[in-house]
């Protein structure tokens, strides 16, 4: 899976939980709950959502390496390999 497909992916469960945000106006090095005024059920929804998508546990341990845009397009494909 390329960071394009993850991206997209991304951005499809995202417009689900934020409609309002365009996914093109995130910094995708910023903290990504900041960026999409999203809380931690929002959060928890969009991780379990990947997840599920990708077949791939996603482990509360595992959220520090989801903060940002960027950390979590790199931590799904390091992981859904």
């Amino acid at each position: 899976m390329t960071d394009q497909d993850i991206r997209a992916l991304v951005a499809q469960h995202l417009g689900r939980i934020a409609p309002e945000i365009p996914f093109d106006s995130i910094d995708p090095s910023e903290d990504l709950r900041e960026e999409c005024d999203i809380d931690s059920m929002d959060f928890l929804t969009l991780v379990t959502a990947l997840g599920k998508d990708l077949s791939l546990p996603m482990p509360e341990a595992d959220y520090d390496q989801m903060r940002t845009l960027d950390d979590l397009v790199d931590y799904l494909r390091r992981n859904a390999a």
